[in-house]
């Protein structure tokens, strides 16, 4: 099922163009011009569209930014659709309207149905719905892990499946590994430091310092250092509440309050407000006695005890001692204590801790051992039917002698411990298994296999990129495909046959070709041609859709730089025929 198709294009102050609108078939569109005519801006655009780089030398000189709007139709339930409408997005009568604006300075903003979005979920829709490919990917496809990667892909789940659960067992087990070694190279660190903090707690234990004990011995020696002092103090207020029993005629503020209060007492029933006031005197009189008493008392418990004094002096010194190491404060001592304790409990556990790493490492090698197993024979079976699929597709691309195939090897470990046992050695592995994956081309009868980065041509390169795609369109397609020149290095007879090839795979999906080739081009459904004004931008009417007699011009120009030759519009209307009788 289709699950997108990228209708239009409107691509504004990019590049060479300065406004276009590039309307794109359902089947399989063609985009043409002369070289620098702004053909690969349609290219450019929609990698914005897709997420990719916002360049700032992008935006078209004497700009102020660039702007990309595309619409996709989407059926109702497709994965985009879904995504989009979890973001906020409102489709429009089916369609996902996107935005992409990139300024003079850089800046870059994405809109998704009307709704600004992070620039990411534009790559992450990339995904579901086109698949970009270009000379760049050409180059991709050189590289081994690329090509592991292809053959993942079209291994499905028999190789997804045992791989994501390899990838938990790979993390897992670097992390086991990394304590593992932390703890063994800084054993020496850790027993100095389990022992500073048994140094530590053994004064702290001496010690055995209470919480709050500081603050309650400063105030004590705070008191006992001032006894005398505060005694007479004492003494000198009771005296003056209470009278002083040795002399008779001294006056003091309980009799005199008294005296108040009975004067008062007397004459209260002549007037409340008086009355009221001989009740406050008698709460004074209470209070009075009260402090009286409590001074008496205060002065009976002083404790001036010299000895007492120096008791807790020396008792200070050693909390000041714990306190100048371990803390500001006796608290803090004590929750240092607490925490140490938990170390000291964790370093004393390294041989315990060491023995279970080790076990868990060993395990877990066992277990990446079997998966990268999996791995090997799940790739090596995938391998045969993909390097069979890509060959018969060569054939349909004018290579009918060349044989794909892959170079599935492990590389055997030097140190035993590092490596996984594979096919009954032990090998290097790393985060996606054990298998160096190389894909082989033998382009006639008698050439012996050659990586393809070495044995391979532009143009079998193209083709052989071509072909993988295709394959793939079969068990993972994607709603549109764009080839940027893909067909480079290439012509004549092979030019055809891709042509061809891309109309059959436009059959099942969305095909967009920028081409140099008429050969490819005569199969296109629609054929868009991107043309310079006089000062040399793009403009609005600068893409057209060729019909009829200007398509054939433009394929006679491709094929001979010339659009008036007979010779050149006679294989012009050649070509459009074969393609017509083909389809």
């Amino acid at each position: 099922m289709v699950w997108g198709v990228l209708e239009e294009m409107r691509i504004r102050s990019l590049g060479v163009i300065d406004d276009a609108v590039v309307e794109l078939s359902p089947g399989f569109t063609a985009v043409t011009g002369e070289t620098g005519a702004g053909k690969t801006m349609v290219v450019t655009s929609l990698g914005l569209l897709l997420g990719g780089r916002a360049d700032p030398a992008l935006v078209r000189i004497g700009a102020g930014s660039a702007v990309v709007e595309g619409r996709i139709s989407l059926p109702p339930g497709a994965p985009a659709a879904l995504r989009a409408e979890e973001a906020g997005a409102e489709l429009d009568e089916g369609a996902l309207l996107v935005t992409r604006t990139v300024s003079a300075e850089g800046r870059s903003r994405a809109h998704l149905g009307g709704r600004s979005v992070p620039v990411g979920l534009l790559a992450e829709l990339a995904d579901e719905l086109v698949a970009v490919h270009g000379q760049t990917d050409q180059q991709g496809l050189l590289k081994p892990a690329r090509q592991r990667g292809a053959l993942d892909r079209y291994a499905g789940e028999a190789v997804s499946v045992p791989l994501a659960a390899y990838g938990e067992v790979y993390r897992r087990l670097r992390a086991v590994t990394a304590e593992l070694d932390e703890i063994t190279t800084r054993a020496r660190e850790r027993a100095q430091e389990a022992d500073l903090l048994r140094f530590g707690l053994g004064e702290i234990e001496a010690v055995a310092p209470l919480p709050g004990e500081d603050a309650e011995l400063a105030a004590e020696a705070e008191r006992l250092g001032h006894a005398e002092a505060l005694a007479s103090a004492a003494a000198l207020a009771h005296a003056a509440l209470a009278g002083n029993p040795e002399d008779p005629e001294s006056v003091d503020a309980t009799t005199l309050v008294a005296g108040a209060g009975r004067a008062l007492e007397a004459v209260r029933t002549h007037d409340p407000a008086l009355a009221a006031l001989a009740d406050r005197m008698g709460e004074i009189s209470i209070l009075l006695a009260d402090v009286a008493q409590e001074l008496a008392g205060y002065a009976d418990d002083l404790d001036a005890d010299p000895l007492r004094l120096a008791a807790v002096e020396e008792r200070r010194a050693a909390l000041t001692q714990l306190t100048r190491k371990y803390g500001d404060s006796v608290g803090a001592v004590l929750l240092w204590a607490e925490e140490s304790a938990a170390r000291l409990l964790e370093l004393d556990g390294d041989d315990d801790r060491i023995g279970e790493l080790s076990d868990e490492r060993d395990r877990l090698r066992d277990e990446l051992s079997v998966l990268a197993q999996r791995l090997t024979d799940a790739r090596v079976e995938a391998a045969d039917r993909f390097a069979q699929a890509v060959t018969a597709e060569l054939a349909s691309l004018a290579m009918p002698h060349a044989r794909v195939s892959f170079d599935i090897r492990q590389t055997e470990a030097l140190d035993e411990a590092a490596g996984v046992e594979v096919g009954g050695r032990r090998v290097v592995y790393g985060p996606a298994g054990a298998d160096e994956v190389e894909l082989l081309l033998a382009p006639h009868p008698g050439a012996p296999p050659r990586p393809i980065a070495k044995g391979a041509s532009g143009g079998e390169l193209s083709r052989v990129m071509l072909a993988v795609e295709v394959v793939f369109a079969g068990v993972d397609p994607v709603p549109t495909y764009l080839f940027d020149e893909v067909d480079a290095g290439v012509g004549g007879k092979a030019a055809v046959e891709i042509g061809r090839r891309l109309a059959k795979l436009a059959k099942s999906a969305q095909v967009v070709v920028v081409t140099h080739l008429p050969q490819v081009a005569a199969f296109a459904d629609r054929q868009l041609l991107v043309e310079k004004t006089n000062d040399g931008s793009v403009t609005r009417s600068g893409v057209t859709v060729l019909e009829g007699e200007e398509r054939v011009r433009e394929l006679s120009r491709m094929l001979a730089g010339q659009e008036d030759s007979e010779t050149a519009r006679a294989h012009a209307e050649e070509l459009l025929a074969t393609a017509r009788a083909d389809g």
